[in-house]
């Protein structure tokens, strides 16, 4: 019996359960069969890897998801057109000249290579859709790539714009702390100095210009 982990996922544990969804998106399959093959291969319940990638990994892999979805479309568009094709050469055309005990390998032969031709045509314009598709996709992902280095640098810049803040914001408030330290060091000198001041004889010149203490 497995072990079911309780560790952190790693990197290499989403990039697993990447590969495997996507591999089953692009071939039809539903996504709980991929969340049940990861669980095998690391060890996890498929509900811890459903809850894994709606939560974190899918946002990652959008255009990805994007591209094996429409590769799911054109195997299910070619899967129609070899039905159709293996319709149309055993369809009631063949089945008419059998009854009829006609064999013209002119007309069978034609019919097929008809049959193949439309086949061919449709295919081909299924492709250059899904190339045209495909390319859309990579530009709206460069576009996103693009959008994406652009915030990061702007994220950067702010982030120096708001440390540099942050100094001058320290600088200021030790220098206002030290302002107020002198202010606080000249007021007590300005006290002391009137102490002084008072404390100090006073004399005063009398109206014969003599000097006399003044208690």
């Amino acid at each position: 019996m497995t072990a079911i982990r309780q560790d952190a996922w790693s990197e290499e544990d989403d990039l697993i359960l990447a590969e495997v969804t996507l591999r089953h998106i692009r071939e039809g399959s539903t996504q709980l069969s991929a969340f049940e093959e990861v669980g095998e291969k690391i060890g996890r319940t498929a509900a811890a890897c459903g809850f894994r990638w709606n939560s974190f990994v899918r946002k990652k892999y959008e255009a990805a998801i994007q591209i094996a979805k429409a590769q799911r479309q054109k195997r299910s568009q070619q899967r129609k057109h070899v039905a159709a094709f293996a319709s149309v050469s055993t369809g009631p055309a063949a089945a008419a000249l059998g009854e009829s005990g006609i064999r013209h390998e002119g007309i069978m032969e034609e019919i097929s290579i008809d049959a193949v031709i439309r086949f061919l045509r449709q295919w081909k314009g299924s492709y250059q859709e899904m190339v045209r598709h495909i390319r859309r996709l990579e530009k709206e992902l460069n576009e996103k790539q693009d959008e994406l280095e652009r915030l990061r640098s702007e994220n950067d810049e702010l982030g120096r714009q708001v440390s540099d803040v942050s100094t001058d914001y320290r600088v200021v408030n030790d220098d206002y702390k030290a302002l107020i330290q002198i202010m606080d060091r000249a007021r007590k000198l300005a006290f002391l100095m009137e102490e002084d001041d008072e404390n100090k004889t006073k004399f005063k010149m009398d109206p014969n210009g003599n000097l006399e203490r003044i208690e």
